[in-house]
Parts: C-alpha cells; structure tokens; sequence
C-alpha cells in the first residue's frame, strides 16, 4: 500500500515512518513517497529515515520527489503536512501580529487568518490534483491551520480528506492518568473546533470520571492544563479546555509575554531547523541521532511562553513524545482493514452540533471504519463555547471566501471579526502588512 506525504521534507515526518516501522499488520504500508519543494530538506529526512529502517526487515521503501502529479498517482493515502512559506513565513504572521499587539500564533487569531489565507489555495490545488490522479485516496490533513484547511479541501474532496491533530490526544490521554485509568479504555467526550474545544467527561466503564477530577483542587492542579489554566477557572467551566484556548482566556497575559520574549516561536524554529538541516547534509554526521536532539529541544519549549505568563513549569516528561503519528496510524488502519476505532478527528459536521451547518468542519469523537470517519452524536455545546465556537467558524468561512474571491476586503472582515482582534482598523492594518511580507498573499485585490 502506497502513501504519499506532502511536506515530506518536513521535520516531523520520521515520527510518521517510526510509527509505520512498528506496524507489522496485514495490509499494512510498503511505500512511502515524499514529497517536498526543497529537495535539500528531502535529502536530509531520507537520511534520516534511512537510518530508522536499519535492521527492521521489510521496512516501507522510501523515495522522494518534488514532483506533485508523480507523487499522488497510486497513493492510496495521501498524509499532507505542508507549510506554505516555511518557518520563515511563521516567523512574518508572529511578528505583524505582535508589531500590531494582538496575538502572534501559527493557528489562533491573526496569525493563524495570515497562514490560512496563503495555505487555503495551495491545498485546494492539492484536492484537485488528488481527485483528479488518485480518486480513491483518503487523504488525511495535518496541515495547520487543520480545521479550516480540510474544510477548504472537503469541498471538493468531500468525506475522504480527514483532519487530525495531537492537542486532544494528548489532553485525553494527561486526564486519564492523572484519574488512574487506562487511556486506550476511556472515552474522551470532546467536543469543538480544533484548537478550540474542550472535555466535557471522560468515561471509564460507561461511568463519567471527570467530577471527581473537577472535585479534587489538589489533583485538578496536577497536570499540565491544570498548571496552566488554573483550578479555579476550570471548575468554574467544568470542562477541561485543549491548550489553546489559553490564548482566548487568557489573552492580555499571553501576548505580553510572546512580546516580551527573545525570539517568537516561529523564529526559534526556523533557526533550530536550519542548523538540524545543515547538520544532516554533512555525511559524517548521524541525521538520526541530530534529528532526535533537535525533536526533544522542540517538545521541551512547546508552549514555554504560555506556561510562564502562567507559572506552569516544565511539561512533563511523558508529554514530550507527540502523538498525531499513532493517529495517522490508527485512522489508515481502521480504513485500509475495516477495524473499527474511535478517534478525535475533524470532520464535516453532518447533525452533530446543532448551531453549526452540515458541511462545518468540527473536532469530535468519530467512529472509523472501511467508508471513512464517522461522527458520534454529542450534547449540545456548553453554554460558555457556542458563542466562540460559532464566531471563530464564521471567520474561516470569511477566509475561505476571502481565498476564493480574492477580496480584500473579505481578509479585512476575516481579520476584524476575530474575537483577539479587537479593532477594524486593527485588521486593515494586519492585512497591509501581511500582503507585504507574504508574496504568497498578492492574489488579494
């Protein structure tokens, strides 16, 4: 079985193929294509590939290309990974935005429109391609911003382009072992956008777990969204919010300390990832061994300027190694062998929540099987989201349009109906300067 990934010379894709070494199932993936537009970047991610196959017989084959049409034909999955403009163009969202004191984050608030707009077009031409070479592929979605991406891909490849993110995996998974259980017994009742949704119970043996952990200060303090949201906001929402909705709640604090900080995290990516390529371009040197260096400094300063504004700490140390790949492996399982799975994806919304349309792309448990993703029925939306959640769905509908059109003015409503930026003009202005540092953004008129 063939899969094919977009943006593969990504630094995250040898967390992707270490998952596929692992799998030893029927049916399982034999090739692997990567493609990328910078073929050095493919170089040095085959090196390190390369050497995680050593010693694992029939380790998927590997090739790269930076041609698009030869990479998708035969594919029967399709994992795309992409980032329009780099680490560099993470590094221009996060400084307009700062310079304009709002919030500078590759997927919430001004950043994440800035990202979007320019990510929005080249992944509708990836749908295209792929309906066009490879009718039958599923593709899975990891490009950021996830939500409104696969949206914008799900128009024209309906149900099969899926979205997946780490954030509730990980959430989940912190919450049941905080509580004592098993993370692969419990059921996680999440409910939301991506990057904006929340726990509403987790269920072990058909009974609800997440009182007695909204009950107890002590162990509600005792992991990572406790430390960083505080106890006391949380009993009062009595859900458990995914990470990033500390930038809504707690947005005058997160924006002084991202202006305050040395370097955006954009920055400091682009800069750590172009010394781990320049590393592993020189043969004397284990790609393997410096892409794991650099992988353990990135998971250490994950989110730093949030856990410090909110005096979190360090993250621990079992959060440190990802997630979104046991995702990626489990959905292609579930499909390419019809073994039913439960995950938290984001998909179309069909009747799942009501103050949303059908075709809205949501985050919410999904029963996977052979004929795709399918999501579970959910309890309304806690009072305290349905106005976020439907005010952030409107402004990617605004981006999606403003992507289509090519209207300025749309990407100036996109901007000013956010609820982190807080001034029309303020919008106006984002939209100048984010024109002039993206050349990806020039379709705009």
């Amino acid at each position: 079985m063939k899969l094919t990934i977009l943006g593969g010379g990504g630094f995250r894709v040898p967390l992707v193929y270490g998952a596929l070494l692992a799998d030893r199932g029927e049916g399982r993936v034999t090739e692997v294509v990567l493609h990328d537009l910078d073929d050095r970047r493919l170089r040095a991610v085959s090196r390190v590939l390369a050497e995680q196959a050593e010693g694992v017989p029939d380790a998927p084959v590997v090739s790269a290309t930076t041609d698009l049409d030869e990479a998708l034909r035969g594919a029967a999955f399709v994992f795309s990974a992409i980032r329009v403009g780099g680490l560099q163009g993470r590094a221009e969202d996060e400084r307009v935005a700062l310079a304009a004191g709002v919030l500078g984050q590759e997927t919430v608030g001004a950043g994440g429109i800035a990202y979007g707009l320019r990510t929005v077009p080249v992944a509708v031409d990836i749908a295209r391609r792929v309906a066009r070479l490879a009718p039958d592929a599923w593709v899975i979605n990891f490009t950021n911003p996830a939500g409104l991406v696969t949206e914008a891909m799900a128009r024209h490849l309906g149900d099969r382009v899926i979205g997946i993110c780490d954030s509730p995996v990980g959430l989940g998974r912190r919450i049941a072992r905080v509580l004592g259980a098993d993370p692969r017994h419990a059921f996680v009742d999440y409910v939301g956008l991506n990057h904006l949704g929340w726990v509403r119970a987790l269920r072990v043996g058909g009974r609800d777990e997440l009182p007695r952990l909204l009950g107890d200060p002590a162990l509600l303090g005792s992991f990572e969204e406790g430390r960083l949201f505080g106890t006391d906001w949380l009993r009062s929402l009595g859900a458990i919010p995914n990470e990033y909705l500390h930038y809504y709640y707690f947005n005058r604090e997160t924006v002084r300390a991202y202006q305050q900080a040395e370097r955006t995290r954009g920055a400091f990516l682009r800069d750590q990832q172009a010394r781990f390529y320049a590393e592993a371009a020189d043969p004397g040197v284990s790609a393997l061994r410096a892409w794991d260096r650099t992988r353990a400094e990135r998971e250490a300063t994950y989110m730093a300027e949030n856990r410090e504004s909110a005096g979190a700490g360090e993250r621990e140390e079992e959060d440190l190694s990802g997630g979104y790949e046991k995702v990626a492996l489990a959905l292609m399982r579930a499909i390419a062998r019809d073994e039913r799975a439960t995950l938290i994806l984001n998909v179309r919304n069909r009747s799942t929540l009501h103050v949303l349309d059908a075709d809205a792309v949501v985050e919410v448990p999904c029963l996977v099987d052979a004929g795709g993703a399918h999501p579970l029925a959910a309890d309304p939306l806690p009072g305290h989201a349905t106005g976020l959640v439907c005010a952030v769905k409107n402004v990617e509908r605004q981006v999606l349009s403003a992507a289509e059109s090519g209207s300025r003015a749309t990407a100036v409503k996109a901007f000013a109906l956010h609820p982190l930026v807080d001034s029309v003009n303020v919008a106006r202005q984002l939209v100048e300067e984010y024109a002039a540092a993206h050349p990806g953004l020039g379709y705009l008129k």
